[in-house]
């Protein structure tokens, strides 16, 4: 079984140990989400996250020091959800082909992106380093993970570069923010490219690669 997990690159910030703290970043955490996904990445601001959470701004940098701090705890929790979400996709027993696979990925992620807007705020736009770094870690342990899933299939041979999976994921990145640059939803004729084009690419390494008829 595939155990290896991303691991996060944002700094750390002081974890609190009472309750009413814990209690207070959960909801200055849930009041960014709510204006990211309401108002856009710009109206989320410190004093406009602490004002929405109905705690002082001076209060706020008790538990983060700066925007930066805020976002990448957001993000991360954004992908702890989606990496549970991926984990019982590939572990569904039907699926049998690498178009099964690769849907079943993409719907995933499409899913979590359509759920949350908040989180299409802080994956595409490259608002800063940190957050461009917990995509790239997080993107990088799933194009293993789904190596790992097609090879325990036999749709990959056991010695097909690491490098091909993460080319697959940098190109479906690109994507899907093609996607949700023309719709807030996510356009579906971009993401079903996505899909032809991931598709078609990994099955040149594949196992047994597709026939076509001349």
């Amino acid at each position: 079984m595939f155990e290896k997990k991303w691991t996060s690159v944002a700094p750390a910030r002081p974890t609190p140990v009472q309750r009413r703290g814990v209690e207070r970043v959960q909801a200055l955490l849930d009041a960014a989400e709510a204006l990211l996904g309401e108002q856009g990445y710009e109206a989320a601001t410190l004093k406009a996250v602490s004002e929405r959470a109905g705690i002082p701004v001076g209060s706020v940098y008790h538990y983060f020091a700066d925007r930066q701090q805020v976002d990448a705890e957001l993000l991360q929790r954004h992908l702890h959800e989606l990496e549970a979400d991926l984990t019982t996709a590939l572990e569904d027993p039907a699926l049998r082909t690498l178009r099964d696979v690769t849907d079943a990925v993409i719907d995933r992620y499409r899913d979590h992106f359509r759920r949350h807007p908040s989180c299409v705020e802080l994956w595409f736009a490259g608002r800063h380093t940190v957050l461009s770094e917990l995509v790239r870690a997080f993107d990088e342990s799933q194009a293993d993970r789904l190596r790992h899933a097609l090879v325990e299939r036999e749709l990959l041979p056991a010695d097909t570069p690491r490098f091909v999976l993460r080319l697959a994921f940098e190109a479906g990145n690109r994507l899907f923010d093609v996607a949700f640059q023309h719709s807030p939803a996510g356009d579906d004729t971009t993401i079903d490219e996505a899909r032809r084009l991931i598709t078609a690419y990994v099955a040149t390494h594949a196992s047994h690669p597709p026939q076509h008829d001349d």
